[in-house]
């Protein structure tokens, strides 16, 4: 095991004793976007929303971080492992353009979901939502259920993503029932499948809630949504215009999306433990959240032992004005290899199909993002118009293997029409600055998200 790098513990002592000493919490955002109590008349016991998001996108090259030389000759071990194939992605939901491997290639297993366009424009059905709420009107108790249509190209090894043919995927993306069990406290207590607790991304999970088009390069590790239990505490400080929160949970998986490790169940009959503490304050004109957080547990991508873990740390902060808002995130994970802990052969178990290995893997890395919605003279309820832009930088080390590291810029506009209608548009710059061979991947993706 290799321990947290100089930087890793600076960060994370600065943000700790931040929220030690002066202020106490975050937490405004309930622990799922879809939790929010609204002021006035009692709603109805079952409410029935949704949304679809239709993209245009466009990649660079092939559509994926494979340089052409790998076609030649591949390279000496799993390509994923050489490149970051997360980076030329088209939608929220974090799929690349593609991830095709060249040929003779292996894959490790630490791959995206793929939209199957290649390097060819392209209209795509990126999701649709359908979410079912309902709230029982004589006992404190809520039920949700987020079921997603994605069409995409028929893909039968998980990494082809130009195989023929066309294919639905039908995803139960959330699932749980909620009990808030004392009235004089703000307490929240949910089983099933649920968002994670980890950090602040896995609140613009959904493409209506998402001011820009794509994740991070960081969301791979911290978005995903798994099966356990999960509570949800809040104390609010009036006379200083604060709140304090802790937000735990113990899941099958974590916080990693699915497409590296299954939320289903659990591979080693271990859960993982993860929770946020956070800090918010909230003034006339200003809100500040900080938060902290960690995760420990077996990897869901193997069955073979517990003792392989997955560790992650991580801070954040938001800053909200009138029209801009600022946010980022600091992420350290270290995923610890089979050989490390088990004298067996591991075979490796993922989301997306059976890999040789558990390989031992470090990263870490950071994004920050900044929206200002421009003062037109219009009605805000009618139009609106943002202008957002992301930098980010990531970290990645198999020691047996490869250590790369990659950064993007991401700018963009987002267009709203009332409460129904957002048009989006960005381009993402990705560059290779440590390990990884330059390829060209930048990618110009668009979104309308129709909510109703």
């Amino acid at each position: 095991m290799r321990p947290v790098g100089a930087r890793s513990i600076l960060v994370w002592l600065a943000l700790s004793a931040l929220l030690s000493s002066g202020a106490r919490a975050d937490s405004a955002v309930p622990d799922e976007r879809t939790q929010a109590d609204d002021a006035g008349p009692a709603p109805a016991p079952l409410v029935i929303t949704g949304y679809v998001d239709v993209g245009f996108a466009k990649a660079q090259g092939d559509g994926t971080s494979f340089p052409p030389s790998y076609r030649a000759v591949p390279p000496p071990g799993p390509a994923d492992y050489f490149v970051d194939p997360f980076a030329p992605a088209v939608n929220s939901r974090g799929e690349a353009a593609s991830t095709a491997l060249p040929p003779g290639a292996t894959a490790g297993g630490f791959l995206p979901r793929s939209a199957g366009i290649a390097g060819k424009p392209s209209f795509l059905i990126n999701t649709a939502d359908v979410d079912l709420r309902y709230t029982a009107p004589e006992l404190p108790i809520l039920i949700f259920t987020r079921l997603q249509v994605i069409p995409r190209l028929y893909d039968p090894d998980a990494t082809q993503g130009m195989a023929g043919g066309e294919s639905t995927r039908l995803f139960l993306e959330q699932a749980f029932g909620r009990i808030a069990p004392l009235a004089s406290a703000e307490l929240a207590i949910s089983l099933g499948k649920f968002d994670s607790v980890f950090g602040i991304e896995y609140l613009d999970n959904e493409a209506n809630f998402r001011v820009g088009v794509t994740p991070s390069l960081l969301a791979r590790y911290t978005t995903g949504q798994s099966i356990g239990l999960k509570a949800f505490y809040r104390i609010q400080l009036i006379p200083v215009a604060s709140a304090v929160s802790l937000n735990v949970a113990a899941t099958n998986s974590g916080s990693f999306v699915e497409a590296l490790q299954g939320p289903s169940r659990s591979l080693t009959g271990h859960p993982v433990a993860a929770g946020r503490l956070g800090y918010e304050l909230n003034l006339a004109h200003v809100s500040l959240k900080l938060g902290a957080s960690a995760e420990f547990g077996p990897r869901n991508d193997q069955s073979v032992t517990a003792a392989a873990t997955q560790r992650l740390l991580g801070v954040d902060a938001r800053l909200i004005v009138p029209t801009l808002a600022v946010s980022g995130e600091f992420v350290d994970v270290e995923e610890e290899g089979g050989d490390e802990v088990s004298s067996m052969p591991v075979p490796k178990l993922a989301g997306t199909g059976a890999y040789p290995e558990v390989a031992e893997f470090y990263a870490h890395g950071f994004w920050v993002q900044a929206a200002e919605e421009l003062p037109l003279p219009v009605d805000a309820q009618l139009f609106r118009a943002t202008l957002y832009a992301r930098y980010e930088q990531r970290h990645a080390e198999f020691p047996e293997d490869a250590t790369i590291k990659v950064d993007r810029v991401t700018a963009g506009v987002n267009l709203g029409f009332g409460d129904s209608l957002q048009v989006k548009a960005e381009y993402l710059v990705n560059r290779e600055l440590q390990g990884a061979p330059q390829v060209a991947n930048d990618v110009f993706t668009s979104s309308a998200v129709w909510t109703w």
